[in-house]
């Protein structure tokens, strides 16, 4: 017997059929005698008629009230869900975020996860009973409801597994696994059997939707191993667990991209010691996250200061950057969202040298300017046009041989 977490998207509960076929599978699980909990997302379009009512009373409301609004498309699934279950002769009983106490900070819209008392949950698992938790939401320390972001139940269902200490946090999706990039920008993508969590955390950072970033993080911090699987077709997914140290890892795993980014320039900026921090400073104050960043060489005792942020928060970044530009004298500042991340990633980069070299002069062969670089011990990011994007991920998969299959 083992303790499994199953997670299921918002495109797998799509409809009440889609919800009776997941009773189905976890009653698999249940008959061979695991014991489960299953984590739901709310049904697919759910979540974009909630904001849809929200902006129909007012184009700013609350973060608080917006995440009171955005949890209950969780709670219709989580229950229709047990109905299904109770439909096939299975005791289930389903929980909110709260009522399982996933305790987060106080970070609306964007909150992390803290604690989670399991207790509950494992007197009905001994029970025999199937429990079903709503993912993407939990409660801060006053009890006011918080959402985890874009894709939280991922992180929900990795959590619930570390705190329960289950075998095994399986994440089943309109995908069958994990692939080498997104088959729909290269058809000839290949899916992954098994990937390391620091080449997962990568691509998931570096763009890859198949996982929340987060959930990742948990389960490589608390070593859940994580499986992902498709939730119309039978297959063995793929395994995402810890490096394996005596196998030579190819060199690249991978190529995420995102098309959300943003880059902001400010221009002009007196070249003096703490000066990025005057000009990150505010942004981190306001709960934006910065990801690459390039300031130049100072000329004329100043110099020009360039990072990226997610498309989304590109307002509200330019908004402050714009006072942060006058308070320092700053000449002028830029805003372009027409950009596009592409990162190679793999654990072997560790051990081949040139990748950075030779991903730059594939993107030059094809006249693609790069206009930002960063690199990690296993990934090498660049910032280019965002026409560029399906010709530099087709160049660089079938540079790197990525369609082959290793031996």
């Amino acid at each position: 017997m083992a303790l499994i977490v199953q997670k299921y998207g918002g495109t797998s509960v799509g409809s009440t059929e889609r919800i009776m076929a997941v009773a189905e599978k976890v009653k698999a699980y249940h008959d061979r005698g695991d014991q489960v909990v299953v984590v739901v997302s709310a049904m697919s379009g759910e979540t974009n008629r909630l904001v849809a009512l929200a902006e129909e009373i007012t184009p700013r409301p609350s973060a608080r009230e917006m995440d009171v609004l955005l949890s209950t498309g969780e709670q219709v699934t989580i229950s229709l869900l047990s109905m299904a279950l109770h439909q096939l002769g299975l005791d289930a009983s389903s929980y909110t975020g709260g009522q399982v106490c996933i305790r987060t900070d106080n970070s609306h819209s964007k909150a992390r996860i803290v604690d989670i008392d399991g207790s509950r949950v494992k007197r009905d698992l001994d029970a025999g009973r199937i429990v079903v938790v709503a993912g993407f939401q939990g409660t801060d320390q006053d009890g006011n409801i918080t959402t985890l972001g874009r894709g939280g139940s991922d992180t929900t269902a990795v959590a619930m597994a570390a705190a329960l200490n289950a075998d095994e946090c399986q994440i089943f999706t309109d995908v069958d696994g994990v692939y080498t990039t997104d088959p729909r920008v290269e058809p000839n993508a290949r899916k992954l059997d098994r990937i390391t969590f620091e080449e997962m955390l990568e691509l998931a950072s570096s763009g890859s939707k198949v996982l929340q970033i987060r959930s990742v993080e948990f389960a490589g911090k608390y070593n859940v191993p994580l499986r992902v699987l498709s939730s119309f077709e039978e297959g063995e997914g793929t395994l995402i667990t810890l490096e394996e140290k005596d196998v030579e890892k190819a060199k690249i795993a991978g190529i995420a991209f995102s098309r959300d980014e943003a880059k902001l320039t400010i221009r002009g900026v007196p070249d003096h010691p703490g000066v990025a921090y005057q000009i990150l400073g505010p942004i981190g104050e306001a709960n934006i996250e910065v990801d690459m960043i390039v300031q130049n060489i100072g000329k004329d005792d100043t110099t020009d200061f360039t990072f990226t942020v997610h498309r989304n928060d590109l307002p509200q970044a330019l908004e402050i950057l714009e006072k942060t530009a006058r308070d320092l004298g700053a000449r002028e500042v830029e805003a372009d969202d027409r950009i596009v991340k592409i990162a190679l990633v793999g654990v072997g980069m560790r051990s081949h040298a040139a990748i950075a070299s030779n991903m730059f002069k594939v993107l030059s062969e094809e006249q693609i300017n790069i206009q930002m670089i960063s690199t990690s011990e296993i990934k090498v990011s660049v910032i280019v046009d965002e026409k560029y994007l399906e010709l530099g991920v087709r160049t660089l998969h079938d540079a790197f041989g990525l369609d082959k299959i290793e031996t």
